[in-house]
């Protein structure tokens, strides 16, 4: 919930009456560690429909392995990099429209619901 404030994901707006609004669901997940102790928690805002169908963007191995051959024959150096909440960076251009999530606003404002500004897990639109 940090990352998506922090990342100024939506704003609250006025529900608009000629676009449609669609819902979205918190996905907890745990994490263990190899012992199968428990690690930490994880919860992921997932917009549209298809909650459960999730994605992780890897590279391809032939991808890996032209990237390492080229780097041996020019005498590159290799890095890899993690970006924490990579996938929420992203800018969204189209006008899309979400229920506010449970648990984040308590509007007494019925009519309010999200304009999302940056992308999020199950849009279209998404990298």
């Amino acid at each position: 919930m940090e990352a998506l404030e922090k990342n100024s994901t939506w704003e609250v707006v006025d529900r608009p009456k000629d676009k449609r609004v669609v819902g979205c669901r918190w996905i907890y997940t745990l994490k263990c560690k190899f012992d199968r102790t428990l690690e930490q928690y994880n919860a992921r805002l997932t917009y549209g429909i298809d909650y459960e169908e999730t994605f992780a963007l890897v590279a391809k191995m032939k991808m890996v392995r032209v990237i390492i051959s080229l780097a041996a024959h020019f005498g590159w150096n290799l890095q890899q990099f993690d970006v924490k909440n990579a996938f929420l960076h992203g800018d969204l251009e189209e006008e899309v429209y979400m229920e506010i999530p449970p648990g984040f606003y308590s509007y007494s404002e019925k009519n309010n619901v999200c304009r999302l500004k940056k992308v999020l897990y199950g849009l279209k639109q998404s990298p």
